[in-house]
């Protein structure tokens, strides 16, 4: 493991400008930041049953990042996602999920996210020793032409008999779908707080249409803000989300509302503060919210997580759940980015903006 001096170094010629920023925008007070009392500050006050907060315990007390208040979880249910050959191919040994369970445990992570399938082949073996969070819906990629719509794979009934300790799911907010899997999903998540599960929301904008003049809105801060901010409203304990690449969503596309002070008062164009205005969309960060790792791009993928760790810590952040850049390398390599990873929000010398 590289020290942390070595590991910011990766951030080259933004080093200076990712270290030092100051959120003038909004300020770290005016946000719950990530603490080892979260549970205790914000879901206590909340209409979250007892074997709910047990559950929402078990995952932030698991791991390296335990008693912290950040987390990093394993997702890899890219196997429906974007299809299992594409997928596993540049390495194999995760075509069999038992290995993905390994890498979770290896690593440290807080939780492994995986299919209902997948994990359910595992659960007598593994549930109790790593925080389940099964995922319920997904875009499978076997229609032809490809449509992209989250459907229901399973149930949350199955998800509790198999020990997971939460669910995930994914809206595509945005989509001419959105409504009915907002509804789907709110059902979903309603039923897995009264049997005591947590859940975590993919809260991801897709349309076509929000890709204009070759700039791509799906990932703009005000879009995925208020992406999050109905997430947080259909009751998600967690909000997994696209690190904002721009801003701008609503004025360019002209749709929806927004007013000036979104754009000058509430954030600037400086990535910490994009990311930031998506932390305030959770409730002020009474949600926790957690950033994307994104595609395996090969030798870049470890200057890249790092970069991205800073901005969701330094932003207000609560961790990183990064799949493709681990799973898609060989297994101590996989373990060595993750730990790697964590290291950031372990390290003292990244603080908030």
């Amino acid at each position: 493991m590289k020290d942390i001096a070595q590991l910011l170094a990766l951030l080259g010629d933004e080093k200076d400008s990712l270290l030092n920023h100051v959120c003038k925008s909004i300020s770290k007070n005016q946000i719950h930041l990530p603490n080892p009392s979260h549970i205790d500050t914000v879901f206590l006050q909340s209409n979250r049953n007892g074997q709910t907060i047990r559950s929402l315990a078990q995952l932030y007390h698991h791991g390296r990042l335990s008693d912290t208040g950040y987390i990093s979880i394993l997702p890899v249910d890219q196997g429906i996602e974007h299809t299992a050959g594409s997928s596993f191919s540049p390495n194999p040994i995760y075509f069999d999920p038992e290995n993905i369970a390994k890498l979770a445990i290896e690593a440290g992570c807080n939780a492994v996210a995986s299919t209902m399938g997948g994990l359910a082949m595992l659960s007598r073996k593994y549930a109790h020793k790593i925080p389940f969070v099964v995922k319920i819906n997904h875009n499978e990629l076997l229609t032809y032409p490809n449509k992209y719509d989250q459907i229901m794979f399973g149930s949350v009934r199955d998800a509790w008999n198999m020990g997971a300790v939460a669910v995930g799911a994914t809206v595509y907010f945005g989509s001419a779908e959105s409504d009915r899997q907002i509804i789907a999903v709110a059902k979903a998540f309603e039923e897995a707080h009264n049997l005591g599960m947590a859940t975590i929301l993919w809260c991801y904008s897709r349309n076509d249409a929000f890709i204009k003049d070759g700039m791509d809105y799906n990932t703009a801060a005000d879009i995925t803000g208020q992406a999050n901010y109905l997430g947080v409203s259909i009751q998600a304990d967690i909000i997994k989300q696209k690190l904002p690449t721009h801003n701008g969503g609503f004025t360019s596309i002209k749709f929806a509302k927004s007013n000036p002070d979104m754009y000058t008062k509430l954030a600037s164009d400086h990535p910490i503060d994009l990311c930031r205005y998506q932390v305030m969309n959770c409730f002020s960060g009474r949600i926790s919210m957690i950033n994307s790792g994104g595609e395996s791009k090969g030798e870049t993928d470890l200057a890249e997580a790092i970069k991205t760790a800073v901005i969701n810590k330094r932003a207000g952040g609560a961790g990183m759940i990064m799949g493709r850049k681990a799973f898609q390398r060989p297994f101590g390599e996989g373990v060595k980015l993750i730990n790697t990873v964590q290291e950031i929000y372990l390290a003292k010398e990244v603080s908030i903006a």
